[in-house]
């Protein structure tokens, strides 16, 4: 059997190469994609996840995450948590039973005390100081910034899918603000069956298409990975330019049972892979005339 990795952006490389490690030498689909996450969770240059996410409004780093293990469909998920080290850990914690899966705020933060989990103030002298040069300039602006999520996507010798995500979510974003990473559906999705899929970019705009359910909708349906990601990002992008004029950001990843992967953008989008036959990859993704355009990523790592 093969085994697969596929993570969002270049600040997942590293967490990559973790996680082939791991799939290379038999472990877990869950180990391989909680490890790789938790991984970029705690390097403070990223400013987008974890340990030097950018704050809200009110200067505080609150962190969202989720886990699905694709031959039970359960999940586990956390939003609006301030106060711990990894919110993809305390996700995937939540995964047993049929209820309380998905926790938020106060409630999060009292499971994971409760369960014994590491607390950590992730707000660094770093984005301190961004936050307080860049408050007054973003006050009555509307755009978003920092919105870089980290997902993975790891397939085992045993044929388990499993998807991992995490975020601070956007920079300035408002207290209690929730996007699609911890969303089943909507950030992430996994089926060992059918395939695995997780997004990242603009959350509302991922949660009005369910985007991570519809690309693996659609390789349920016969698609490959590449052509799912694709039609998945395709069709919303096209929805929401016809209802609203625009789209924001989006990008998605997918993975298929048989280890072949997929990507669909709207944006320049980066991203790392690996497999039983190559090592750790780094790709670029772009919207070039209509079509997604994949290359080797050149610069510098």
């Amino acid at each position: 059997m093969t085994w697969a990795v596929i993570a969002t952006w270049k600040m997942a490389f590293h967490g990559t190469e973790t996680a082939a490690g791991i799939l290379e030498n038999n472990g877990t689909a869950a180990d391989a994609a909680v490890t790789g996450v938790s991984l970029v969770e705690d390097e403070p240059s990223f400013h987008s996840v974890g340990y030097g996410g950018r704050p809200d409004r009110t200067g505080h780093v609150v962190l969202d995450g989720g886990f699905m293990d694709g031959d039970t469909l359960h999940f586990g998920a956390v939003a609006a948590l301030e106060g711990f080290r990894s919110p993809v850990n305390i996700a995937r914690s939540l995964i047993s039973g049929n209820a309380n899966n998905f926790l938020v705020g106060a409630g999060a933060a009292a499971w994971a005390e409760s369960h014994g989990f590491e607390k950590r103030d992730n707000l660094t002298e770093e984005a301190r100081e961004i936050y307080e040069r860049e408050k007054e300039r973003l006050k009555e602006l509307t755009a978003y910034d920092g919105h870089d999520t980290v997902c993975f996507l790891t397939l085992d010798h045993n044929g388990t899918l499993c998807a991992a995500t995490s975020t601070s979510g956007l920079f300035m974003k408002e207290p209690g603000r929730v996007g699609d990473t911890p969303v089943p559906g909507s950030g992430f999705y996994a089926d060992s069956e059918c395939g695995a899929a997780a997004a990242t970019g603009m959350g509302e705009e991922i949660l009005k298409g369910a985007l991570s359910y519809a690309a693996v909708f659609f390789m349920k349906e016969g698609y490959s990975a590449m052509e799912a990601a694709q039609k998945a990002v395709d069709e919303l992008d096209a929805k929401l330019k016809k209802r609203n004029g625009s789209a924001n950001a989006m990008s998605l990843i997918t993975l298929a049972p048989d280890g072949s992967w997929g990507v669909g953008t709207n944006v320049d989008f980066t991203f790392s892979t690996a497999d039983k036959e190559h090592g750790t990859q780094l790709w670029s993704a772009a919207k070039v005339n209509g079509k997604t355009v994949i290359k080797a990523y050149e610069k510098e790592i």
